[in-house]
């Protein structure tokens, strides 16, 4: 048997042999937007540090997905996806919790003590919970090599955990392990999300997903916003670093991240999480003279390891069961 990725991401079994269909290589178009997509989620660590630190967590993550709402809502008007918005807002709304409200906030939360690039390195197990949460919600098995990445997915995690790499300046340890649950939990929404996507809202226009997600959003976070708000004003640069947030990380990326489902499937889009660390580090590295620790790199390369192995990426040689 040999097996292939069909349009909504799962694994379908074909038959081996000549009378096999042949399967086209896909379009290079989505892969435009998997750079893109990880180029500006990369920044938008950056970004929520800058933020979080004057706003606190929850204010935060509710004024991004609050100005990226602001920003699809006139484009899904204009574009004429108001009856499709009106058709699928409570699917669209209930995805809106799970990609972006809940891991917004965590991942707010984790910046105030972790480093931009730790939190990127972790959050490159999106595929792997995108993984678990298939096989719990659509019943796909993953089977050997994938077993095995999941393994060595979260023995990386755990090696990173172990250590108190990346940690901001007086951050204790135990703050350390509350910031790494609260960044896995984000993942875990992460592929939540993906999954709900792809059984409630297949066919939905991306723009409908992406716009209906962040008013969904929206209206999760801004009661604990307003009481969480703060009582100084925030600086023009932490506006600035929201504004960002809304309209290029979050606007943008997630019309991107939806029309990514579409043509590659959700495993594939799960993918741009090996970019996002790159350009994480990367921008943790020159904006905020973030350090880079030998261990942080060695535990990146197992966690992405056991990713490209767990989503079918890469693939291990283990011997086959006879069949009858």
């Amino acid at each position: 048997m040999t097996t292939t990725n069909n349009n909504n991401g799962s694994i379908a079994a074909q038959p081996a042999g000549p009378a096999a269909p042949v399967v086209r290589a896909a379009s290079p178009a989505w892969l435009v937007d998997l750079v893109l997509l990880g180029a500006l989620w990369g920044s938008s660590f950056l970004f929520m540090r800058i933020g979080a630190a004057e706003f606190g967590a929850l204010p935060t993550a509710a004024v991004r997905v609050g100005i990226a709402a602001l920003f699809l809502l006139p484009i899904a008007l204009l574009r004429g996806q108001g009856p499709s918005l009106a058709k699928h807002w409570k699917a669209s709304f209930a995805v809106g919790v799970f990609n972006s409200g809940m891991p917004f906030a965590l991942f707010c939360f984790a910046l105030l003590t972790i480093n931009t690039g730790l939190a990127a390195v972790l959050n490159a197990t999106v595929p792997m919970f995108g993984a678990l949460v298939a096989w719990a919600w659509f019943r796909e098995r993953p089977a050997g090599s994938r077993i095995v990445g999941l393994v060595i997915g979260f023995a990386g995690v755990a090696m990173l955990a172990s250590r108190s790499a990346g940690l901001h300046a007086g951050a204790s340890g135990n703050a350390a392990l509350w910031a790494v649950l609260a960044c896995l939990g984000a993942c875990l929404c992460y592929g939540i999300s993906a999954s709900a996507t792809r059984a409630h809202l297949g066919g939905v226009p991306a723009l409908t997903t992406a716009t209906g997600s962040q008013i969904g959003a929206t209206l999760f976070l801004a009661v604990p916003a307003i009481w969480l708000w703060p009582a100084q004003m925030p600086s023009p640069r932490a506006w600035l670093a929201l504004v960002a947030l809304g309209i290029a990380c979050t606007g943008v990326a997630y019309i991107l991240f939806f029309r990514l489902i579409e043509r590659a499937g959700p495993a594939r889009a799960l993918t741009v999480t090996f970019l996002v660390p790159v350009f994480a580090l990367f921008y943790g590295a020159v904006f905020l003279g973030e350090g880079i620790t030998q261990w942080m790199l060695i535990c990146a390369a197992v966690i992405v390891c056991g990713v490209a192995l767990s989503t079918g990426i890469v693939k291990l040689g283990l011997p086959r069961r006879p069949t009858a």
